[in-house]
């Protein structure tokens, strides 16, 4: 069996995954959608590099779930785009701009989106 210590000489790659985050933000095509903030739900899944955190235990080491979620918060609260295809996109490309991210999936959930029939959500996942 190998030390804790000894992880070092590996590559440890994982999947971080942020489940549910509930957010409002003003997203969709129809000028209704485009008045008010409707609520959409984001799931990630970064695939990073956490060979130094398994070997230190450090928070420093790895990613900061508080950080990223903040910064998807941004984007789905602050900015406005019509189609979830640019919102997922553009979540992503944030999620990206750490250099321990290697990749990225975002699914965005649209609840409740405006269609004659009911569904409890529509969706959109993309892979950076």
């Amino acid at each position: 069996m190998l030390a804790w210590s000894e992880v070092e000489r590996f590559d440890v790659v994982a999947t971080i995954q942020l489940r549910g985050l509930s957010l409002l933000g003003v997203h969709g095509v129809l000028p209704e959608e485009q008045k008010r903030a409707q609520p959409f739900e984001v799931d990630i899944d970064l695939t990073v590099d956490i060979s130094k955190a398994a070997a230190t235990d450090a928070l420093e080491d790895t990613i900061d779930y508080g950080e990223i979620t903040a910064m998807v918060a941004r984007v789905v609260n602050d900015e406005s785009y019509a189609l979830i295809e640019k919102l997922a996109t553009r979540i992503g490309e944030v999620c990206r701009t750490d250099p321990r991210v290697t990749g990225v999936v975002v699914t965005v959930k649209k609840m409740r989106p405006p269609v004659p029939e009911h569904i409890e959500y529509s969706a959109v996942r993309v892979e950076l």
